[in-house]
């Protein structure tokens, strides 16, 4: 069992940024590869970006992003804090979302919410125009 607490949502102007940061507790962070995904009013859940468990030695590790957010969000994981973190530069009144952080041990896709087992209770992210 993995609980997952997400924090730093807030209220920001269109062009602004912040930094969303998801804590894990429970069984060994670094055995999960972590997600997040959004969830706008009236809209099913959606794929934000997902970092892998595993760091190459080259390559570091991998990420995965959707079209929407490539060249403005980053996903990145520290696992001696056992947090993953999402920075959203460049933000868009259509990021605005309820944000969730969600983990999985298993192998395979990590773009779809049922590819995920654990789920945070989510926080908001309002962007003004």
């Amino acid at each position: 069992q993995v609980q997952l607490a997400e924090s730093g949502g807030g209220l920001v102007q269109a062009g602004g940024s912040l930094r969303l940061s998801c804590a894990a507790s429970g069984r060994t962070f670094s055995n999960y590869v972590m997600g997040w995904f959004h969830q706008g009013p009236g809209k099913e859940r959606e794929f934000v970006a997902a970092i892998t468990r595993t760091s190459y030695s080259r390559t570091g590790y991998r990420t995965y992003y959707a079209d929407s957010v490539k060249g403005r969000f980053t996903i990145s994981r520290d696992n001696a804090k056992n947090t993953v973190y999402l920075q959203m530069n460049s933000l868009k009144p259509e990021d605005t979302a309820v944000y969730y952080c969600a983990a999985t041990s298993r192998t395979g896709g990590y773009t779809t919410p049922d590819d995920y087992d654990y789920w945070g209770q989510g926080t908001q992210v309002t962007v003004s125009s």
